[in-house]
């Protein structure tokens, strides 16, 4: 169980961990590469070190000493036949764009995960791939684990997807990597575009026109070195505590500030917030920059339309953020927050709502009126990473001691988060 205190302020210079949709993809192109990546600040959570175990397991030799990890490629059809089934554990990315990969494969595999995993959607991604030719089954007629595979030749097609999902977007694009002719996904709003930089980082082609993305069949990786910036998802919790507490300033180092994941920083800016960039650079085409943010007095707003697909992550502290802010805020067009790791919306209404927040769930968002204060309580992470760290932040301003139960789950995107929390809190 996770105590956290009221805190009088914020300061100091932190690193968040890695970006987990990056370190994903490198130790997945890694492997799927000719010839060795090696990959540096590495994200060793739950959710990228199943990622990991996956790929051991269809016969990659993958070496990790925390935030190094070195993957020996064997090129795309270097994998082998798993002797058992693929857990993904509770990682929806790990288990979406495998399927994409496992699509192209000459052999069967069967992928499964956790209770979570089991609830989460999966014909919006098994769908297009079955358009390709793929011969993929599961419960429910593949919307649910565990997912059956059996890779083949697959065709290119056109497809519009009907909601801006990096995860649909990347297993539809990572099946046209060995797909006959060209594939392309088209999207109703830009979603993150790791998959895109990172392929042609490796050595692939792609298109990109307007919101539609194409690469065509047949191409190769080739091995690289990687170095993942910190992620913009855990630099959002740093962000709201030092909007939730007067006084305060904080320097993030090395944080990913790629513009398919600063809805953040847009936010925070139209609600007043002071965070201002330094040290802009480029790597492995990634823009990075370290965020020196500074408490400010916020002010609410209105959320929605293309903005949400870049900051879908970040809701859960937003909304808590918004507690404070003066006036109301309001979400929408946020549907996707209902098949995360919980309903999202329901979660962070009834969490907030303990802690004394005026906050109602709506059919695709929430409104929240502030500022408003909070007093300590007893949460209820219910297993969701996301929703145990913005509750943390929100007991940084409340009255007393919060609780945070079912913590164990924040280990799936920020091993360490109760440490960076006491060291920058007085």
């Amino acid at each position: 169980m996770l105590r956290v205190q009221r805190a009088s302020q914020i300061n100091g210079t932190v690193r968040v961990p890695g970006d987990k949709s990056i370190s994903h993809r490198a130790v997945m192109f890694g492997a799927l590469a000719e010839g060795t990546t090696s990959i540096e600040g590495f994200l060793p959570g739950a959710d990228c070190l199943s990622t990991i175990s996956c790929f051991r397991k269809l016969g990659i030799e993958i070496e990790q000493d925390k935030d190094r990890v070195t993957v020996h490629g064997q090129g795309w059809y270097g994998l082998q036949e798993p002797s058992q089934h693929l857990d993904v554990g509770n990682s929806g990315t790990t288990i979406r764009l495998m399927a994409g990969i496992l699509a192209t494969q000459p052999f069967h595999s069967v992928m499964e995960g956790d209770e979570s995993i089991a609830k989460r959607p999966m014909r919006r991604v098994i769908g297009p791939l079955r358009q390709m030719g793929a011969k993929i089954d599961g419960r429910k007629d593949g919307e649910y684990t565990p997912l059956s595979i059996r890779g083949g030749e697959l065709q290119g097609i056109s497809y519009q997807s009907p909601v801006a999902s990096a995860q649909i977007k990347s297993a539809i694009l990572l099946a046209g990597m060995q797909a006959n002719g060209v594939t392309s996904v088209t999207e109703p709003h830009l979603s993150r575009d790791h998959t895109e930089r990172m392929l042609q980082a490796f050595g692939v082609k792609l298109v990109r026109d307007g919101l539609t993305v194409s690469i065509e069949g047949g191409q190769k990786l080739k091995g690289r070195a990687i170095q993942v910036p910190g992620d913009i998802s855990s630099a959002a919790y740093m962000i709201a505590a030092v909007m939730m507490v007067p006084g305060s300033s904080l320097l993030i180092e090395n944080v990913g500030i790629n513009p398919s994941r600063t809805g953040i920083l847009d936010v925070v800016d139209r609600m007043g917030g002071k965070i201002e960039r330094i040290n802009e650079r480029v790597v492995n085409e990634e823009p990075v920059a370290d965020l020196l943010v500074t408490y400010s007095e916020l002010q609410g707003i209105e959320i929605s339309g293309d903005i949400i697909p870049r900051l879908i992550d970040e809701i859960p502290v937003i909304a808590v953020m918004a507690t404070q802010a003066g006036g109301r805020t309001v979400i929408k067009d946020a549907e996707e927050l209902k098949v995360k790791e919980t309903d999202r919306i329901a979660t962070v209404v009834s969490e907030l709502s303990k802690l004394g927040a005026k906050i109602i769930a709506t059919e695709d968002g929430m409104i929240i009126e502030g500022p408003t204060p909070l007093k300590g309580a007893v949460i209820d992470s219910f297993g969701d990473h996301r929703i145990g760290m913005a509750m943390a932040i929100a007991g940084l301003a409340a009255e007393g001691e919060t609780l945070i139960e079912n913590d164990d789950a924040i280990l799936v995107s920020f091993p360490g988060f109760p440490d960076v929390l006491q060291s920058i809190s007085k």
